[in-house]
């Protein structure tokens, strides 16, 4: 209670000292503002840049923690796996196709499913017309010889295939329209979501709505629901499993590249029973491929030094705002002699006059920092809409609450050390200095 009683006096003292010079106070702030807002700048571009790499890679990759398992294409091996993540919440499989949308027996104006800013350049193998192979060892080209259709109104794509909603895994931005509703009843036309690459061929060309899927003998008329940002460079479509297998068996998906798998970290069980039964299908236990998704930790080393750089900087900053702290509070020091050997006389003791002092230098670096702060909040906010047109992640952020964190803790320790040697002048004034008055 005694040290709680000195403390309350400490910080009533300091805000009468703040209130009685008012103009020196708000020269401290805005010496030491410069500092203060450079460390709030520092902190919460390290914690945005951080968001945004980790936004952008969970769109390609997964969340961190993601557990990723890829089944080899075997006889067996797709309905193994579908199997036991049938009815599961925290497992989804994802397999892919190729798919040309547009006038069939044509060229379509992307081959090899390119992106669209580099049609007639190449397509994503390299120059030339190419078949592409794949097997347990990888996917590889051979060239094609024979004369290529006549180029017609078709778009080349990747067709995503997933059991179930991915965006837990991968999040996914919504661009326009809806997601795909996994809880209806599958549709004989194949309801498609594009990634913003494939967006863009729809609205530059115009082609016919039928679809083909490789090792399909029908083809399709899709319907486009949504648009999504997927992160890929490539255009890409997005559509339920058992509506792709509506026109292809699930067979030809297990030849075309086998199927990848999506676990959260709690489906163990799930893990254990697909390495199980695809070894029962002879599989050897290395061709079947889990990692954990970490993708940020590669990354964190060279954010931290960047962090720590900056961060030096803006201490440098800072201390400049230290000096001038240190300085008016000299100077105070010396004007208030007497205020302070008559409290001396009266029995203060030398700490709470040491108190004093501090409290006042860092009620004033609180002040700073909540100004600081402020200032901080508002530029973010009002800079992340017209940065999202370049970044579009930074259209979802919101001011890291680390920032204010650390504006708070550089004001503090700013007006530790920027009052910390006029508070040992002011506790070391003899009594006998009152004598002046």
């Amino acid at each position: 209670m005694r040290l709680s009683g000195r403390l309350r006096s400490a910080v009533i003292i300091g805000l009468q000292g703040i209130r009685a010079r008012k103009m020196r106070t708000l020269l401290s702030m805005i010496s030491l503002f410069m500092g203060v807002l450079a460390v709030v700048t520092v902190q919460a571009g390290a914690n945005t840049a951080e968001r945004a790499l980790v936004a952008n890679v969970e769109l390609t990759s997964g969340i961190d923690g993601t557990r990723e398992l890829y089944a080899p294409p075997v006889t067996g091996g797709s309905e193994a796996v579908l199997g036991a993540i049938r009815g599961r919440t925290d497992a989804v499989a994802l397999t892919s196709v190729n798919a040309i949308i547009g006038e069939p027996n044509v060229t379509p104006v992307n081959p090899g499913g390119g992106p669209f800013d580099s049609v007639g350049e190449y397509g994503p193998f390299g120059p030339g017309r190419a078949n592409i192979y794949c097997d347990q060892n990888g996917c590889y080209k051979q060239e094609d010889t024979s004369a290529p259709p006549p180029p017609g109104q078709a778009i080349e794509l990747r067709l995503v295939a997933m059991t179930a909603d991915v965006r837990q895994f991968r999040p996914f931005r919504p661009e326009a329209g809806e997601w795909l509703d996994f809880g209806s009843a599958p549709s004989m036309a194949p309801r498609l979501v594009l990634n913003k690459e494939a967006a863009k061929g729809f609205e530059r060309y115009t082609v016919p709505a039928e679809m083909r899927i490789t090792g399909s003998s029908h083809n399709p008329t899709p319907r486009i629901v949504g648009v999504i940002d997927d992160g890929l460079p490539m255009p890409q479509a997005y559509v339920r499993f058992d509506e792709l297998t509506n026109w292809i068996s699930t067979e030809s998906v297990n030849n075309n590249g086998g199927l990848q798998l999506l676990m959260a970290p709690t489906a163990g069980d799930v893990e254990q029973i697909i390495k199980l039964r695809l070894g029962a299908l002879g599989v050897p236990a290395d061709q079947i491929y889990i990692n954990t998704i970490n993708s940020l930790e590669q990354a964190q080393t060279t954010l931290a030094v960047l962090r720590w750089v900056f961060l030096g900087l803006a201490s440098i900053v800072l201390l400049i705002g230290v000096g001038g702290i240190l300085n008016v509070g000299l100077a105070t020091v010396g004007e208030r002699i007497e205020e302070f050997a008559l409290r001396r006389a009266v029995g203060t003791p030398r700490l709470l006059l040491a108190g004093i002092v501090l409290a006042e230098t860092m009620l004033t670096g609180l002040f700073t920092a909540a100004a600081a702060i402020g200032v901080g909040a508002a530029a973010f906010r009002f800079a992340g809409p017209i940065l999202a047109s370049r970044e579009p992640v930074l259209a979802y952020l919101s001011f890291p609450w680390q920032a204010g964190v650390a504006g708070v803790i550089a004001g503090l320790v700013a007006g530790l050390l920027g009052g910390l040697i006029p508070a040992v002048r002011a506790a070391r004034i003899p009594i006998a200095s009152v004598m002046r008055a």
